[in-house]
């Protein structure tokens, strides 16, 4: 193991990312609570902008609040308190057809008795639009999706990634200010899926629209968002980037729902000017970075499994060196999945590069190394 890591790597290494340029609010939430009985709060004091053009996705599993906010924000249901306000007015009591806001489903909600081309003019329709204005507008929209020819087709003899193409037209045919998108992709294939992603966030990009997305789909999430709400329990864990979301949660249920993760009980042995330092379960040590801010009591150390490495292979000064006995093997293509007994614990995860884990065996004691910049210190 190392020694004592000098201060001015810690400092190095804690430097925030280039901030983007402040975006001008499209949607705020303030103090918005939601009940639906009148006692428990499924979204508590909900605090939130949305910048102009921000794709913002709201994450988190089942029973979260993201649902529940984002049909808020549609004017599907109304807040119990707060407000919700749209390009600075508030909207908490408006339905949802006056709000200037572009919807897709998990289930698409296009009308099987129309072709393509009705069920993207419904919503010009309803705003009596042209004729000549309305044709104009799909035939723009069934371009933008690639979907041309298509027009005169029912949705019944469309692929669900058509389905899925043509919902997002209706939704952007009519120049909304706002797109909100609830589990959109679910249906789909694995393949599909990751294809529509990129082409809804290219899209995106392009119109500068702002978009809303609700998922539990962490790796869909760090994919196509500007930033991500990670909600549990109604209430917002953490907001930011992708990058800093993953390098930096904030505490140990952010830690674990995105990516894999290896979360450790500790001790704050050491925290001075020159270093910090935790001493794990099985009595070893091992530096760190972010002392914790409130207790010092119930603290996890967080290790993703991809900062592994067989010791030597990517060695550095500030890498943490220890030994551990290997567990078991998965072979996944560019990597093995393995699992080490060290610190306390027999399911230490480590995704090593093949090629370094060549020889490794079950049973075999290794040295596995990891860069201090990588071990944070954690709070529940």
């Amino acid at each position: 193991m190392n020694g004592t890591i000098p201060l001015s790597h810690h400092s190095a290494s804690l430097e925030p990312p280039q901030a983007e340029p402040a975006r001008k609010p499209l949607v705020q939430f303030q103090s918005v609570k939601k009940s639906y009985d009148g006692k428990s709060l499924v979204v508590k004091d909900l605090n939130l902008d949305v910048g102009e053009g921000e794709f913002l996705t709201m994450l988190g599993p089942s029973g979260s609040g993201k649902t529940t906010t984002l049909m808020m924000l549609g004017g599907f249901e109304r807040p119990t308190s707060g407000h919700i306000l749209l390009d600075g007015k508030a909207v908490e009591k408006l339905p949802p057809e006056k709000r200037n806001i572009g919807f897709v489903f998990q289930n698409y909600a296009l009308f099987p008795h129309m072709t393509v081309a009705e069920n993207i003019a419904f919503p010009l329709r309803y705003r009596n639009r042209s004729r000549a204005e309305t044709q104009a507008r799909v035939a723009r929209a069934l371009s933008m999706v690639h979907l041309d020819t298509f027009g005169d087709r029912k949705p019944g003899q469309l692929s669900g990634g058509q389905q899925q193409r043509v919902a997002l037209a209706r939704a952007l045919v009519f120049e909304p200010s706002l797109v909100l998108m609830d589990e959109p992709l679910g249906a789909l294939d694995k393949q599909l899926r990751e294809h529509m992603q990129f082409e809804i966030k290219k899209l995106q990009v392009e119109l500068g629209i702002t978009m809303v997305y609700v998922t539990h789909d962490q790796s869909e999430a760090l994919t196509m968002s500007d930033r991500i709400a990670v909600f549990h329990d109604g209430m917002i864990q953490q907001c930011a980037d992708p990058v800093t979301l993953y390098n930096a949660p904030v505490n140990r249920f952010v830690a674990s729902f995105i990516g894999d993760n290896n979360l450790l009980p500790c001790q704050l042995k050491l925290a001075d000017k020159d270093r910090l330092r935790v001493a794990m379960a099985d009595g070893s040590e091992l530096d760190a970075i972010n002392p914790p801010a409130g207790r010092m009591k119930d603290l996890s150390l967080s290790i993703r499994p991809e900062r592994i490495a067989v010791a030597g292979k990517t060695s550095s000064p500030l890498n943490n060196r220890f030994q551990a006995r290997v567990g078991s093997l998965f072979f996944q293509g560019d990597h093995v999945r393995l699992t080490l007994e060290a610190f306390g614990s027999d399911a230490l995860v480590a995704h090593v590069a093949a090629r370094d884990a060549a020889g490794l065996r079950a049973g075999d004691r290794a040295a596995f190394e990891v860069p201090f910049a990588d071990c944070r210190i954690l709070e529940a």
